[in-house]
Parts: C-alpha cells; sequence; structure tokens
C-alpha cells in the first residue's frame, strides 16, 4: 500500500509510524495554548488512550508547577506510567527533580530535563544530569554542542514562537544538525511545529494573530535523517525549505523526498539514537494536519 497525501490510507503505513511513532511530547501548559494544569493533565490522560497514542511522547511541566501537576494527576485518577521532561529554570531546581522521582509509590517519572545554557560554563555546571540543553539558534551553536558530548548531554533546539523573529532560518536549523551529528549526540526541537510540512500559518489562536512562515515537523525530522547519513548541506537545506507536501512519499516500508529514501529500520534508528522529539502545546493540531494530508487514518 502506498500513502502519499491527498490519498487516505487504510492504515498507517510501518514507515510513517517509525518517523511519527512518540515523537510529540505534550507541553499544552505552554504559549500559544497556554492551558491551565487540570485541563492539560486531562488532555494528556485521553490522548494516552486515544487512537494515536503511540505518536505521544512525554508531559512536559515546569519544575516551578510540579506540585500543582501532582495535585492535577492525583484529582484526574490518572493511570500509572507517565513519562515527563521537566523545564528546569535554575540549577537549584534539579534538586526538586531528585526529590519527585525519590517518592515513594508514585507513579510518574521524570526522565527527561530541559535547560537553557547561555555558554559552555553553563553546560558543565549540569554535569552528570540527564538533560536536553537548549541552545542559541541565531549564533553558530557547533562548540557549545561539541561540549556536551563529554557531558553526556543532549541538544535544543527553539524552532518557532509567538512571533517571526522567533523562528529560525532554514541555515541556522541546518547548522544545528550539522553540530548534533558532528558531535554524536540526540536532540529535540521545541515550538513552533505544529504543521507537517513547512508553510504560512497564524503564530497564535487568536483570530488576529499574525502569519508568517513555520517550520514543519516531517521537513525537520527527515532532515536530521539526511544530515545523519551524510547529505551535501545544500539538500539539507532544501527539505528543510520544501512546502509541497506532496514532495513526501510514504510507501509500506519507506519514505522518501525526491531521490533521498529512508527505510523504515533506519528511521527507527535515527528517531530512536539522533532525532528523538519534538515539544508541541498541541497535540491534536499536528493530527489533524495529518490526516489532511491523507497521512492518517
Amino acid at each position: 500500500m502506498n500513502a502519499t497525501p491527498g490519498m487516505p490510507p487504510t492504515a498507517t503505513t510501518p514507515a510513517l509510524h517509525a518517523l511519527l511513532a512518540s515523537l510529540i511530547d505534550y507541553a499544552g501548559l505552554f504559549p500559544p495554548a497556554g492551558l491551565d494544569m487540570e485541563t492539560a493533565v486531562s488532555n494528556y490522560a485521553r490522548y494516552k488512550t486515544g487512537p494515536y497514542a503511540w505518536m505521544l511522547g512525554r508531559f512536559v511541566v515546569p519544575v516551578a508547577r510540579l506540585e500543582e501537576f501532582e495535585t492535577a494527576w492525583l484529582w484526574a485518577k490518572a493511570p500509572a506510567g507517565w513519562k515527563l521532561s521537566a523545564l528546569v529554570a535554575k540549577l537549584e531546581e534539579l534538586e526538586a527533580v531528585k526529590a519527585f522521582n525519590a517518592k515513594q509509590n508514585w507513579k510518574v517519572e521524570i526522565d527527561a530535563v530541559e535547560l537553557k545554557a547561555g555558554s559552555v560554563a553553563d553546560i558543565h555546571e549540569v554535569n552528570g544530569v540527564t538533560a536536553y540543553v537548549e541552545v542559541p539558534s541565531n549564533v553558530d551553536p557547533t562548540h557549545m554542542i561539541a561540549a556536551m558530548a563529554h557531558e553526556n548531554l543532549r541538544a535544543k533546539i527553539r524552532t518557532g514562537g509567538l512571533t517571526a523573529d522567533a523562528f529560525p532560518q532554514v541555515t541556522a536549523v541546518a547548522r544545528f544538525l550539522r553540530a548534533c551529528a558532528g558531535a554524536h549526540i540526540p536532540f529535540k526541537a521545541t515550538a513552533g511545529l505544529h504543521h507537517p510540512v513547512r508553510c504560512m500559518k497564524p503564530f497564535t489562536y487568536k483570530p488576529d494573530s499574525p502569519k508568517g512562515t513555520m517550520h514543519g515537523f516531517l521537513n525537520v525530522f527527515l532532515a536530521a535523517a539526511m544530515v545523519r547519513r551524510g547529505y551535501a548541506n545544500m539538500l539539507v537545506e532544501q527539505v528543510l525549505a520544501e512546502e509541497n507536501p506532496r514532495a513526501f512519499q510514504f510507501s509500506d516500508d519507506a519514505v522518501r523526498w525526491r531521490d533521498a529514501q529512508f527505510s523504515s529500520a533506519e528511521l527507527t534508528d535515527v528517531r530512536t539514537n539522533f532525532a528523538i522529539a519534538f515539544g508541541s502545546c498541541s497535540f491534536e493540531d499536528p493530527i489533524t494536519d495529518l490526516q489532511a494530508l491523507g497521512l492518517l487514518p
């Protein structure tokens, strides 16, 4: 069976499943959604038992709101087995992460933390902690990312926001991907990846929201696969800039963009060991768009 944009599939292809499995970390607490804790927790509980639970990753929560999360989780009578990614505003909060995980009979685990780094010195300060460190995209992050390889850390790129200047250029995204591949460290992305393919959309859910060009998650994660295989930078930037959904072809056992083809096995390896996930304040927008393209039933 072939699944191409505009052609409704009878089921998700193995290649598409390999590309999208556990891809979306749910960040409903954050803009532009900005939901209250109870609503965000309730949504995540519903998504975990829904038909697209296989695409769902971690629940993203600031460390400063962990107690609020615990109350909402208990109130929702949510099932055990949740994995959280905790946003650390200052290094002292890492102790709160350890205390949270040390609770007896607590059925939720923080197995990832996310924090910003302003310099290589900041990165060394979190030595020994499994973390995604957000690096600036407006300057070359290669030196900073290389330092992470010595600290067993992962990298994070901000791919959008509420204004046009929050979206990095294609060249900056490609540079980040190359730096991660060169340092042999995994990465995640955050913000702005609500849509599968690069397109012009409103930045927020407000009726008067400004519009602009937003990166597509199919673009970014296939670009990661291309970088890892050693494709020329020109082609990596071209796939990041691709705005034609029909340029992405999905068969049972492969995903193709132009002459670049990736098997299900290779995509699984890329997603497991390199291109881990992206954070999104909406889990439903990406699914709705994939359905509109005929890629999900």
